[in-house]
């Protein structure tokens, strides 16, 4: 199946028409280098928007609520039998990114909770087995497409606290599962775990994501600290770039502050991280103080703020990838929407602002944003 799809996607490669509606205005590179075409587009964007959305977000306590929490794994899975998503609108997402002069738009397709936004055969852990019936990438990315948006893709990969074989707490740190007491019995343990058959599943759902849906932007991995915490090396994570890339040329890989120094792009939390290799930089930061998904009652930043953190941005020559958590019927938090659309005048007047230095780290900041490394 994969590589058919990546057959036909380099036989639409050579097509003009088959050029992604994000990478309007470089066709011309396009047709010699893809990459090297997203690339420049990527560099040159500035401005992206964040959506963390899945279940965490019904009860509202933060992305990380089975972990903080320790709901046993039977118990949170059924949330899934709540999720509507109701007010989910992908084309308004799209217009609100454009009102607010953003390039492109990441999706959670999948996060550490592992209950997933798109049509999989991996699993029944998805939107599509919900009362909401409804692949969530998808739309999302007919309407980005429609609106010359690129469309990135979140995907939890160093950690997950539902698959029996995910990275475990005995052979890996980082917060690699929550820690139950007694322990959880879906789990497999000792000589039984197999992070063989994680990755296989995880490389059998991105294939799914690069062959399903059309042109992508990015894969935007998350969880680098378990791969961090010991032998990298057993993630195999080159041949899923490799595999990335022969899916669809064009897209870029990330992996937070670089795990292996080969992904496309660096992509770190809050802050920028020291860059002497010209790849591209994104900074990712989140317009709700308190976390990433939604969270009842969180302060939220202002207008001023966010032109504060684009100019900070591009002091260091990073995009800005600003997070907004939708709410539990899937609606964008009308202070979030409101800030943006001030965000996008303020551009659509002035232009983007000028670069200006961030302040130096303070220590304080750290209990200040959400969690997820």
């Amino acid at each position: 199946m994969a590589l058919r799809a990546a057959d036909a996607l380099a036989k639409e490669a050579g097509d003009d028409m088959a050029i992604p509606s994000y990478l309007k205005g470089y066709e011309q590179l396009y047709r010699r280098d893809p990459r090297r075409a997203a690339l420049q587009w990527f560099g040159e964007a500035r401005f992206g928007l964040f959506l963390h959305y899945g279940l965490y977000s019904l009860l509202g306590r933060h992305e990380w609520v089975q972990f903080r929490e320790k709901i046993p794994v039977a118990e949170y899975a059924k949330l899934k039998d709540q999720f509507r998503a109701e007010k989910f609108d992908a084309v308004a997402i799209a217009d609100l990114a454009l009102a607010a002069r953003m390039r492109y738009v990441n999706l959670t397709t999948r996060h550490h909770d592992s209950f997933g936004l798109f049509a999989t055969k991996q699993t029944d852990f998805q939107s599509l087995n919900s009362p909401a019936k409804r692949d969530l990438v998808a739309e999302l990315a007919d309407a980005c497409r429609r609106k010359g948006l690129g469309l990135f893709l979140y995907y939890s990969h160093g950690r997950d606290w539902r698959h029996p074989h995910a990275p475990n707490n005995d052979q890996w740190r980082g917060s690699a599962r929550p820690q139950y007491n007694p322990p959880e019995p879906s789990y497999a343990t000792g000589n039984e775990h197999d992070l063989q058959k994680y990755l296989d599943f995880m490389t059998a759902q991105i294939t799914e994501l690069l062959t399903s849906y059309g042109p992508i932007a990015g894969i935007w991995l998350d969880g680098i600290a378990v791969p961090l915490s010991g032998d990298r090396a057993k993630f195999r994570c080159q041949e899923l770039y490799d595999l990335v890339h022969r899916l669809q040329p064009q897209v870029l890989v990330s992996y937070k502050q670089g795990l292996l120094g080969t992904e496309d792009f660096f992509a770190p939390e809050h802050r920028g991280i020291q860059n002497a290799t010209g790849k591209p930089m994104e900074i990712c930061t989140t317009l709700q103080r308190n976390g990433w998904g939604y969270v009842k009652d969180s302060p939220h930043l202002d207008a001023d703020e966010v032109m504060l953190k684009l100019g900070q941005a591009a002091h260091q020559k990073a995009n800005l990838l600003l997070n907004t958590g939708p709410l539990p019927d899937g609606s964008i938090h009308a202070g979030d929407a409101a800030t943006l659309r001030e965000v996008g005048e303020r551009i659509r007047k002035g232009g983007f602002p000028e670069p200006v230095a961030p302040p130096p780290p303070d220590a304080r900041e750290k209990g200040k944003r959400g969690r997820k490394k």
